[in-house]
C-alpha cells in the first residue's frame, strides 16, 4: 500500500486531492502537511496532519522517516498574483522549496508529482494551440519559478532516475476552497457573487481567453498520471492539459442561464491583466492523451451546472452553521 504524502494540503488543490486520495487509498496512508493548520478540522481528523515547511529539510526528514513516504505530491506554492507582490517569497516557496522535495524524494525513493501552470509561457509563446513542447520566456516570477521547477525535474529524473511526474494545469475552477491568488480566481470569484449579489465586478478584460479546468477534472488528471505506466511517457514533468477555454463574458452568459438577473462589469487590474494578455489562449494537450489517456469530463455548460448547484448548497450550509454558533452564543449561562 502506498504511503502518500500531499504538501500544501491546506490549498485549494491539496484540500480536495488529500479527500480524493484518502478515499482511494485509506485514510492512515495519506499523510496532509502544510505549513499552516486547516481552517476546519476535516484534513486534520480524517488522517495523518504534520506541520511542515518545505524550506527545512529537518522539517521534511522528519515526516518522510516517521511515514516511510514512498509518493510525494509536491503542491506546496506561491500563486501568480501574490508572485508578483512578493517575488522573492516566490522564488524561495517555488524553487527553493521544490529543491528540498525533490532532495527528499531522491533520498528516500519516492516517486514525485510537481505542478506546472499556463504560467510557464510568455508572450513569445504561441497562444492558439499552444504546443508541448515550444518556447518559454515568461516574465513574471511566478511563470520563472514553474519553467525552473519543470526543468529541476527533467534533472533529477534523467540525473539520477528519479520517477518525477507533472501537469501544466491552466486556470482551476472549484466549489470547496475559495481563490488564493491566482491570475485566473475571477472564475470562481464570480460564482460567489452571482449566488450572492448577483453582480460581480471582473478584474480582466471582458475578451480575456483563458485555458481553464474544474477541479475534479484536476484531481482525476494528477492521479491518472501517476498511476500510468512509466514506460509509455516521453514528457513526464510538464504535460499540456485543458478542458475548455472562455472569456469573463462568455462564462457570464453561461451563468445567466441559470441565474438570468446575474450582470458583469469590469474594473480592469493592470497586474493580472498583464500576466492574463502572456498566457495561452488554449494549450495543446494531445500530448496527455496520447501518452496517458488524458480525457476531460467536464466543459463549461457542463461545468457552471454543477458549480452553481454545489456552490449554493455549500454556501446554504455555511449561513444555518453560522446562525447556530449565532444562536450558541446567545444562550445564557
Amino acid at each position: 500500500m502506498k504511503k502518500i504524502l500531499v504538501t500544501g494540503a491546506v490549498g485549494q488543490i491539496g484540500s480536495e486531492l488529500t479527500s480524493i486520495l484518502r478515499q482511494k487509498y485509506g485514510n492512515t496512508n495519506v499523510i496532509a502537511s502544510d505549513i499552516r493548520m486547516p481552517a476546519d478540522d476535516t484534513i486534520r481528523d480524517s488522517g495523518p496532519f504534520e506541520s511542515m515547511d518545505c524550506l527545512d529539510p529537518h522539517h521534511i526528514t522528519r515526516v518522510m522517516q516517521i511515514h516511510k513516504v514512498d509518493t510525494i505530491y509536491h503542491l506546496a506554492a506561491i500563486l501568480s498574483a501574490v508572485g508578483e507582490s512578493k517575488p522573492t517569497l516566490a522564488w524561495q516557496v517555488n524553487v527553493n522549496g521544490l529543491y528540498n522535495m525533490l532532495e527528499a524524494a531522491r533520498q528516500y525513493h519516492c516517486a514525485i508529482f510537481v505542478p506546472s501552470s499556463i504560467g510557464a509561457f510568455g508572450a513569445s509563446t504561441p497562444l492558439d494551440n499552444t504546443p508541448q513542447d515550444t518556447i518559454q520566456r515568461p516574465d513574471t516570477m511566478y511563470g520563472v519559478t514553474k519553467v525552473s521547477g519543470e526543468l529541476l525535474c527533467d534533472y533529477y529524473h534523467k540525473r539520477f532516475d528519479l520517477d518525477t511526474r507533472g501537469l501544466r494545469f491552466p486556470g482551476l475552477i472549484s466549489h470547496e476552497t475559495e481563490p488564493g491568488g491566482g491570475t485566473t480566481d475571477y472564475a470562481v470569484e464570480i460564482f460567489y457573487e452571482a449566488i450572492r449579489h448577483k453582480k460581480y465586478t471582473c478584474y480582466l478584460r471582458e475578451d480575456s481567453s483563458l485555458d481553464m479546468m474544474y477541479m475534479p477534472d484536476a484531481i482525476r488528471a494528477m492521479i491518472k498520471l501517476m498511476e500510468a505506466d512509466p514506460d509509455g511517457l516521453i514528457h513526464r514533468n510538464a504535460f499540456n492539459v485543458t478542458a475548455m477555454s472562455f472569456t469573463p463574458e462568455q462564462l457570464a452568459h453561461e451563468i445567466r442561464k441559470h441565474i438570468p438577473e446575474f450582470t458583469i462589469d469590469y474594473s480592469v487590474d493592470p497586474i493580472r491583466q498583464a500576466i492574463a494578455d502572456t498566457w495561452p489562449n488554449y494549450m495543446d494537450d494531445s500530448a496527455a492523451r496520447k501518452e496517458w489517456g488524458w480525457q476531460p469530463k467536464y466543459d463549461l455548460a457542463k461545468m457552471t451546472k454543477d458549480m452553481i448547484q454545489e456552490l449554493s448548497q455549500k454556501l446554504q450550509r455555511d449561513g444555518m452553521n453560522q446562525r447556530s454558533r449565532a444562536g450558541d452564543s446567545e444562550v445564557p449561562k
